[in-house]
């Protein structure tokens, strides 16, 4: 009979999670998700760029989605900080 591997302990599952979440966050860039109608959606991204200019910031969608309801789900980054 072979050896079946054993599935990993949720200790250790848990553990790697966290240590994904900690790399996540250092990269140096603030983010935040909404989930708005689409008018919203564009006049929150206009706002993220005008608060935070592309150029300085590194300001952009990330991520973006249409939801089955037609709002748009997205998330906008930005650098922490400029120099």
């Amino acid at each position: 009979m072979a050896n079946v591997p054993k599935p990993p302990s949720m200790a250790g599952l848990k553990k790697r999670i966290r240590e994904h979440r900690a790399r996540e966050k250092s990269d140096g860039f603030v983010r935040e998700r909404y989930c708005l109608a689409r008018e919203d959606a564009r006049a929150k991204a206009r706002e993220w760029f005008q608060s935070y200019p592309k150029a300085a910031y590194w300001t952009e969608v990330e991520s973006w989605r249409v939801t089955g309801d037609d709002r748009i789900e997205f998330t906008m980054r930005r650098l922490s900080s400029a120099d």
